[in-house]
């Protein structure tokens, strides 16, 4: 028998506003929200202090960032210890000058900051311009022991890569948390978005499933044009949809698309279950996958 350890899982997804400050008082009243539910961990979605800059090149979003840890950690900080819940937090991080990353914040229930994760895979897509702001993670794939059990966080492009969940796993992760902020381009939803979604979330229950564990995945939501776009610039229709899975892949708890707080209640006993019955740890043939480190087999 496998012994029953009951997490309260809490994800905030939000629309944003033009106002930091309001955004930054909107997701701790998310986090709140899910504390008073019963949360015991609570994720935000992808760089939730402002609107997703990274629609267009613009140096003057720089001034966004800040250090991590910094302001918003030592906010949200006083928070985790006040309700006695862990955040996981997605922010822009200034690092130096000219060297910035897209950073999660890991804080724990006594409003300890315990790490950082900083984004390692970097997209460049239409008006997803992440190479323009962001420099590569360099502190690999982690897990924190926190109060509640051991987690590990990646961000939103981070979730297209098998290899990526299968080392945070590997580092003791029983929870993988991917705070997201990924839509439609309005003028594309029509043909690509019921797949686009669909590919997102079954990527995302794989993971689950090929490493036992939980996975969470928390989208912003929401329509978002910068300030400053050109007339009749549509943005990005931001699809919401944030999800938890358990360890065989079940989704046990979603959003739609509009603002919601997901509270789930996740047995981290399961963990163990689904991994000892599905032994893909176990099997995994290391002395073969020396490929990997390749960028192509030619």
């Amino acid at each position: 028998m496998n012994p029953t350890r009951t997490v309260r899982i809490g994800l905030v997804q939000q629309r944003v506003g033009g106002d930091p400050a309001s955004n930054l008082a909107a997701a701790i009243a998310g986090i709140r929200q899910a504390a008073a539910t019963g949360a015991q961990v609570v994720c935000l979605q992808e760089l939730f202090n402002w609107y997703y800059f990274c629609q267009r090149e613009d140096h003057d979003f720089f001034r966004l960032a800040e250090t991590v840890p910094g302001p918003s950690t030592e906010r949200l900080g006083a928070v985790a210890k006040e309700l006695g819940v862990v955040i996981v937090a997605s922010l822009f991080e200034k690092r130096a000058e000219g060297l910035y990353h897209n950073t999660a914040a890991i804080l724990d229930a006594d409003g300890r900051y315990l790490g950082k994760y900083r984004k390692m895979h970097i997209p460049d897509d239409p008006q997803f311009h992440e190479k323009f702001y962001f420099t590569p993670g360099d502190l690999g794939f982690r897990t924190w022991q926190t109060a509640v059990g051991k987690i590990g966080v990646l961000i939103c492009w981070d979730q297209w890569y098998p290899e990526a969940a299968r080392l945070t796993a590997m580092s003791g992760a029983e929870i993988l948390f991917y705070p997201t902020a990924i839509g439609w381009l309005p003028a594309e939803k029509a043909e690509y978005g019921e797949g686009q979604q669909a590919a997102w979330q079954t990527m995302q229950r794989s993971h689950a499933i090929a490493n036992g564990c939980f996975v969470c995945a928390v989208n912003r939501t929401g329509s978002e044009v910068l300030p400053g776009s050109a007339p009749g610039h549509q943005g990005i229709e931001f699809w919401g949809g944030s999800f938890l899975a358990d360890p065989y892949g079940r989704v046990i708890a979603q959003a739609g698309e509009e603002e919601a707080v997901l509270t789930v209640d996740c047995d981290l006993g399961k963990v163990d279950l689904a991994r000892t019955h599905w032994p893909f740890l176990r099997d995994r043939r290391i002395d073969a996958y020396a490929g990997l480190t390749k960028r192509y087999l030619d």
